[in-house]
């Protein structure tokens, strides 16, 4: 077998290339591909394949790939799909390292065989192939523009990787009318083999490349672009625009890319957890991207405000409340700052005012005090149209200031009103200097600098690697054995409870009683009160049909509870086979919370924490993290849900044991990544106590995969 892993700078930087299917049409993708790669100055050798053979733009063209006889480094497929196959064939035999296949027709439509047999072929053969259904690959290093999308991409430092064609295409025009340059732009359409990940190797330690930037509809192998992201954005900032975030969306990206969109919740917590600078719309993205791509990092969260106006001033304090700017807030110091600047009707509290009178001199003597200060590390210049705003003078002023040496910090404009303000931002815009017309575009750029910078600083503080935690292997696994060798998937709650207690999870005491006399002697050896709850394998949600019974005090409840427990299962689910009825210890109140594990078929095994109880589906207050998970990591998840603060003591009750809830966090954690036949652990409700007095998880529901995959060793 040959290596399947040629270096990705072939694919990147091609010493020499063929096009099969370029053609004498000049309508056609063939003649396209092969004019931009001309166009662009490509250095290397450009050999056209066409039956016919010939010459086309002043090339000669191939009758077959064989008849080159020279060394290839990258060859683009760009015919029908029904010849894709013999192509791939005729490319193995000339050695080639990397295939670009534009040809659609594969899983996008259904066709996955056709696709997984071209994959396989390649790859047992020592080549990789990028597509099918893109429209190519353009690099600034090598030069070359191998895509039929614009001939004149401009050179720069962004990367762009596209899941859509035709977004992408779109993006290719958008640089050049945002005037922003890009490093490369890669069409990854139905990732077949090589995806984002494979990709990022190469770009996270490319030079050129200062930012990048991807367009995601559905993931396939979502461990191997987590672990990539992981330590892509310790290097540089990485942006994400995810399509597929509503139900209908996801589908639609689906049946478009051949991949699973998945929940989208689970993905945006993912690509924090990450690191990834998510945005909202395709216009946030290339506004961050050049943003962060031109302008220093910040050496601290201290952001001024320079303003002539206070609703303008107040709008972009709300905007960075929203996106996480910290405001610097000393006002002793913005005084001693700013006095020699701003009128004395306006303020030297951030924002700085320098009120509706300012001059082109006060925005220069405000923004170079800024500037100057050790204190101040990011600067947010703001300005609405007055009568005395000079936008041409300010435009040479600020111009000059970037032109003589670019300011040391991160600083933004955002300049409102008619056409005077709307040209100022455009000439700031042209010459490279970032400005944009609204305070909610302005803001967002320092968001996402500030995402950047957090990950960066305090990535140490986020070492997941897995913790030494104890259990029980072998009662796990022989309960596990025994569920299976029941031809069952669903784990019985006093199997649960034993597994639980096996991982070294607090459960209440309790005990599975066959009969009503059983019943009453577990209830007066636990003590009461008790719950009562039905065991079978075809009852799960329990409750829903009256298979609960709670805060049993005495005998008499016992017995009238167990019999309606029987009733209502006999009743409800009247093929139901009932074990018993469990006998378990009434948990004394407090927070409930519901934490879970589950193997996600994008993203492998994850963790779930959030508000627990009978509402947890109506509240969806929680949130995801990929595994493993360290201490600090789990911290955050349980920091990032709404009711956070309930965990912390409302209303004179006292902090809960957050602690304990981190243990059992990583335990779940553990247990789904060490036990490979459990797919799904949840437990709801969780109880928590106060702080030091530690959690009982009440109720557990745990569930194995469809296919056994063995115990762990």
């Amino acid at each position: 077998m040959k290596n399947r892993a040629p270096n990705m700078k072939y694919l990147f930087e091609p010493q020499s290339v063929a096009v099969i299917g370029a053609s004498h049409n000049e309508k056609k993708i063939g003649y396209k591909i092969l004019e931009n790669i001309i166009d662009s100055k490509y250095p290397g050798k450009i050999y056209p394949v066409n039956p016919k053979g010939g010459e086309i733009l002043g090339l000669q063209v191939y009758k077959s790939l064989k008849e080159i006889n020279k060394e290839i480094h990258l060859v683009c497929i760009a015919i029908p799909v029904k010849y894709t196959f013999d192509a791939v064939k005729d490319c193995a035999s000339c050695n080639i390292k990397f295939i670009i296949l534009i040809t659609s027709g594969f899983s996008e439509i259904g066709n996955i065989n056709g696709e997984r047999r071209i994959v396989e072929y390649a790859n047992k053969n020592g080549m990789r192939i990028l597509g099918p259904n893109i429209f190519g690959v353009y690099s600034s290093k090598a030069p070359i523009n191998l895509t039929f999308g614009p001939k004149d991409i401009k050179p720069g430092n962004i990367a762009i990787i596209t899941q859509s064609g035709a977004i992408g295409i779109a993006m290719l025009g958008k640089t050049k009318a945002e005037n922003i340059g890009v490093s490369s732009v890669v069409s990854v359409g139905n990732k077949s083999d090589i995806d984002e990940a494979d990709l990022l190797e190469y770009l996270v330690n490319d030079k050129n490349a200062k930012v990048i930037l991807m367009y995601i509809e559905g993931i396939k192998n979502g461990e191997k672009l987590v672990r990539m992201l992981k330590n892509s954005t310790k290097k540089k900032p990485i942006i994400v625009i995810k399509s597929g975030r509503s139900e209908r969306g996801a589908m639609a990206a689906a049946s478009h890319t051949g991949s699973l969109a998945g929940a989208d919740e689970i993905f945006s917590d993912i690509m924090k957890q990450c690191g990834v600078i998510r945005a909202e719309s395709i216009q946030d993205a290339f506004n961050w991207c050049k943003f962060l791509a031109n302008s220093p990092s910040p050496k601290g969260e201290n952001t001024i405000i320079i303003t002539n106006g206070g609703g303008i001033g107040v709008l972009a304090t709300d905007a960075c409340e929203k996106y996480g700017v910290h405001l610097y807030d000393d006002i002793q110091t913005t005084k001693e700052i700013f006095t020699d600047v701003v009128p004395e009707f306006g303020s030297t509290k951030n924002p700085i005012d320098l009120t509706g009178q300012a001059t082109v001199a006060d925005y220069e003597c405000a923004l170079k005090a800024a500037l100057k200060s050790k204190d101040i590390h990011s600067i947010i210049c703001l300005g609405c149209e007055t009568a005395v705003f000079d936008a041409k003078n300010l435009f040479l002023i600020i111009d000059k200031m970037f032109s003589e040496s670019r300011p040391s910090k991160p600083l933004v404009f955002s300049f409102f009103g008619g056409i005077e303000m709307e040209n100022l931002v455009n000439h700031l815009k042209i010459n490279g200097i970032p400005a944009l017309s609204d305070v909610y575009e302005a803001v967002p750029c320092f968001g996402a600098m500030y995402v950047n910078y957090r990950n960066i600083k305090y990535q140490e503080d986020f070492d997941n690697k897995s913790e030494k935690v104890e259990m029980d292997n072998n009662i796990i696994n022989n309960i596990i054995k025994n569920v299976r060798k029941d031809k069952r998937l669903f784990v019985l709650s006093y199997e649960a409870e034993r597994i639980m207690k096996a991982a070294g999870i607090k459960m209440p005491e309790s005990n599975l009683a066959h009969n009503i006399d059983e019943a009453v002697m577990y209830s007066e050896k636990i003590g009461y009160p008790v719950v009562m709850k039905v065991v079978s394998k075809d009852i799960i949600h329990k409750s829903d049909i009256g298979g609960v019974a709670l805060d049993i005090d005495n005998r008499k409840e016992v017995i009238d509870a167990y019999q309606a427990i029987i009733y209502n299962c006999r009743n409800r689910k009247p093929r139901a086979a009932i074990e018993g009825i469990e006998i378990a210890e009434m948990v004394q109140s407090g927070t409930e919370v519901i934490i879970g594990a589950r193997r996600d078929e994008l993203f492998g095994p994850i963790v779930m924490f959030g508000l627990g109880g009978v509402y947890v589906e109506v509240m969806k207050d929680v949130s995801f993290r990929a595994l493993p998970v360290g201490r600090r990591e789990a911290m955050s998840m349980i920091k990032e849900i709404k009711t956070y603060p309930i965990l912390l003591g409302v209303r004179g009750e006292e902090k809960k044991d957050i602690n304990a809830i981190i243990d059992v966090i990583i335990r779940l954690g553990t247990m789904i990544q060490r036990y490979n036949s459990i797919s799904d652990i949840e437990v709801n409700p969780f109880v928590v106590y106060e702080e030091g007095k530690g959690v009982k998880a009440v109720d557990v529901r745990i569930l194995l995969s469809s296919v056994s995959v063995g115990s762990i060793k």
